[in-house]
């Protein structure tokens, strides 16, 4: 994967897929104020930083998982804050997939049957090419109890991509994987992005896979600053 360091515009010319102004959160104390992001089809950002900076805390906002204090965010055109909560629900089904750095499978069941839910609710089809290109076509029918913790994140990546949603959000989505394997698995987020002219928010703290994307930023001191 290329690990360029030079500074480059963001991409322009494609329409926004997620816009956030004027950002603000705090909890127990402040974690950034006055954010504002764009990211336009194709184009794939990511935020690094220390523990406590608020990556998660930004990625959760963007992701409709958490309003904001201060700001509005804006997905596919609409203001997500804005929206009923049925109306969210339809965004989050269908144009929103979310990795986390913990997998959150159904233990009960086998990863095909993980998989197979992803696809129910999003109206899509089970994709066996996507099994074998994460490598993990050979264990999918095992339960997921009895898969090691780099197998449960990839089938957990596999869910997320079987609902072919346009906008993907990556909490340390590598967190749990060898470096081969974490190549692997982010060149396959990227084909995503790329076949279904898409947008990436990836928060990491791995700076090679980072710098894999467009733009690279750091949150620090509660400030978002672009430094790739």
């Amino acid at each position: 994967m290329p690990l360029s360091t030079t500074l480059e515009p963001p991409i322009s010319g494609g329409p926004e897929l997620i816009k956030a102004e004027r950002l603000s959160h705090a909890f127990d104390y402040s974690l950034f104020e006055n954010i504002d992001l764009t990211i336009r089809e194709n184009e794939k950002v990511a935020v690094i930083g220390v523990s406590g900076s608020g990556k998660s805390t930004l990625l959760h906002i963007l992701a409709t998982l958490l309003k904001p204090q201060h700001g509005t965010v804006e997905l596919l055109g609409s203001d997500i804050y804005s929206l009923t909560p049925k109306q969210q629900l339809a965004i989050r089904r269908f144009e929103i997939g979310i990795i986390f750095q913990f997998h959150y499978l159904f233990k009960g069941m086998s990863a095909a049957e993980n998989i197979e839910i992803a696809t129910l609710l999003s109206d899509t089809e089970f994709d066996d090419a996507l099994l074998k290109r994460l490598g993990i076509e050979n264990v999918v029918h095992q339960r997921v109890t009895e898969l090691s913790g780099g197998q449960q994140q990839r089938v957990s990546i596999a869910r997320v991509l079987s609902k072919n949603p346009r906008l993907i959000f990556a909490d340390e989505p590598t967190g749990n994987l060898d470096d081969e394997t974490a190549h692997i698995v982010m060149d396959a987020v990227f084909e995503h992005i790329e076949k279904v002219s898409g947008a990436l928010f990836l928060v990491t703290h791995d700076e090679r896979i980072a710098r894999s994307c467009d733009r690279v930023y750091r949150l620090e001191n509660q400030v978002l600053e672009q430094i790739q």
